[in-house]
């Protein structure tokens, strides 16, 4: 699958992967191989490798039981290996992408009637 921008706001990364901003945030602050870049003004600037890592992070969390420090653990294995090799739900990623274009076109609906 592919994504079509380089990078994405934390808004639509949250939009798209089903986790609330805040959850990511906080993520970052326990994950050091999260790291979004920022604007100079500040504003987190995710890539898709930042997405694929915050699936992965959900996958050990929310599906596969880890606590954070195991998953903080499990994710430094597959840094170290270079493998980063985990089964990820990309239909899960898929189904938010269609999710996100279809409030956009929604939006731009409403806004062509003016309300």
């Amino acid at each position: 699958m592919e994504l079509a921008k380089a990078y994405y706001s934390i808004k639509e990364v949250s939009e798209i992967a089903h986790i609330k901003p805040h959850v990511i945030r906080y993520w970052e602050s326990e994950f050091k191989a999260l790291k979004p870049k920022k604007t100079h003004g500040g504003r987190r600037r995710y890539s898709i490798e930042d997405l694929k890592l915050l699936l992965i992070i959900k996958k050990l969390l929310y599906e596969d039981g880890y606590t954070i420090k195991g998953a903080r653990r499990k994710v430094a294995q597959l840094k170290k290996s270079g493998s980063g090799q985990i089964e990820l739900p990309f239909e899960e990623l898929k189904a938010g992408k269609v999710l996100v274009e279809v409030k956009r076109n929604l939006r731009a609906i409403l806004d062509l009637l003016g309300e």
